[in-house]
């Protein structure tokens, strides 16, 4: 579903463009507004997941995820879209607390199918967003790709209150079986006299269990500096890159100066620069950090780094071709969305 509603709506680029009398630099904010959200969110859900239970932050996601849908769909500017696009990225940050179900639920062996069928679900909701958005955007207009996201929104809802059955009790569960299971054993070998004793004794580690459990949960903290130090550095370079395309297209026109391109973007890019620094001395000092750098070793690094570029290089094609396809010949194409879908398929 996340990633159906990101792909639907890549069709429709060239409408929002024509509909909302915007540059091609800011059409693109309606697909970079849902990922910086998706980015940001990620590492915190999973802090909140780790605190107040998995299936609790996943039904608070879908539900904020379903007021964003409905929201996209009834906008009449581009403003209130890349709001409800935001909120809607909030969305992406479901997928760590789906791979931390897989981990609780499933046997170790099968861990790694577990979330391989869900990480094979990004690819598939892709496909039927390409190939379903463009029909619907031809036929219906793009506000019904949104619209046709909330009744399957709400019935998630449904399903995951209903059939999934994982938090943080299932472990505790688990832990008491084990106490239960030793309380046995002693029984069957101890005297009446030293059961009692045991019986205590068994009672009073419980209740150590119980104030540790519980103080475990309250030492873990969000990282609040991180997350804002990190959201200030992704939008400032955005903005600079936005603003660099914006000027770039009006000097082309106008002839202006060098320098009033240098003017505009200077700002974005030094806010970034010192949130990014400030956001590394963070993460460095805090005990709970968004990102621990200290796990990123080679491999991690140069894997993360991998997929950092695959992402890259697939959004800037999901970006480029309905523009290319539905601009009229010799420039382009001159095709429908349907046609960009079907080209964007493979």
């Amino acid at each position: 579903m996340a990633m159906y509603a990101e792909t639907m709506l890549i069709p429709a680029i060239p409408n929002l463009i024509k509909d909302f009398d915007i540059s091609y630099g800011m059409s693109s904010w309606v697909l970079t507004s849902y990922l910086i959200a998706g980015a940001v969110m990620t590492p915190i859900a999973g802090s909140l997941a780790d605190i107040y239970g998995k299936k609790k932050v996943l039904l608070v996601i879908m539900i904020i995820y379903a007021i964003g849908v409905s929201m996209a769909g009834f906008s009449t500017d581009i403003i209130t879209l890349i709001l409800a696009r935001t909120i809607q990225g909030i969305g992406i940050s479901m997928f760590p607390i789906a791979f931390g179900i897989v981990r609780d639920l499933f046997p170790r062996e099968k861990i790694s199918i577990g979330q391989g069928v869900i990480t094979s679900m990004f690819a598939a909701g892709s496909v039927i967003g390409l190939s379903v958005g463009g029909i619907i955007i031809q036929d219906y207009g793009w506000r019904m790709t949104f619209f046709m996201i909330i009744p399957i929104s709400l019935a998630l809802l449904f399903i995951i209150r209903k059939y999934i059955h994982v938090d943080d009790e299932i472990q505790y569960e688990n832990e008491q079986t084990k106490i239960e299971n030793i309380k046995v054993k002693r029984t069957e070998s101890s005297k009446s006299e030293s059961l009692a004793n045991n019986n205590n004794t068994l009672k009073l580690k419980n209740g150590v269990h119980d104030v540790n459990t519980k103080s475990n949960k309250k030492k873990i903290h969000i990282d609040i500096k991180g997350a804002i130090t990190l959201t200030i550095t992704i939008i400032s370079f955005l903005l600079a890159l936005t603003f660099l395309h914006s000027h770039t297209e009006i000097n082309s026109y106008y002839v202006s100066s060098y320098y009033s391109t240098i003017y505009h973007i200077l700002p974005f890019i030094t806010v970034g620069i010192i949130s990014l620094i400030l956001f590394i001395l963070i993460e460095k000092r805090t005990q709970f950090p968004l990102i621990n750098f200290k796990i990123f070793d080679t491999t991690i690094f140069f894997s993360s780094l991998v997929i950092m570029i695959v992402g890259m290089s697939m959004f800037m094609v999901f970006q480029t071709i309905p523009i290319l396809i539905q601009t009229p010949i010799p420039i382009g194409f001159g095709e429908d969305p349907i046609a960009t879908g079907q080209i964007q398929l493979p």
